[in-house]
């Protein structure tokens, strides 16, 4: 096991600890919020639907996100394109 800072630390190549929980947690809710926002896009006008993935890119990164990204998967969307977000029980580390 290799120790990263208070609340983080490696196994076997996965991260683990709180830290690594909550980036789990925050990427499984990033999907569950771009799968909403897919089901429900040809009810929603293009400012609701990129206002949406906007807030589903800055709950991952918890940065505010590239307005090409948001763009880009936006217009993605509004094509019909599925975008999938698997977010697994685990987080590897380089």
């Amino acid at each position: 096991m290799t120790f990263i800072e208070p609340g983080l630390y490696v196994r076997n190549g996965l991260a683990e600890g709180p830290l690594a929980d909550a980036a789990l947690s925050r990427a499984a809710r990033a999907g569950q919020l771009l799968d909403d926002l897919q089901e429900r896009a040809s009810t929603m006008t293009d400012g609701q639907l990129r206002d949406g993935v906007y807030r589903a890119l800055r709950r991952f990164t918890q940065e505010q996100p590239l307005t090409r990204q948001v763009d880009s998967i936006t217009a993605l969307i509004r094509r019909g394109v599925r975008i999938d977000w698997p977010a697994s029980d685990r987080l590897p580390c380089a």
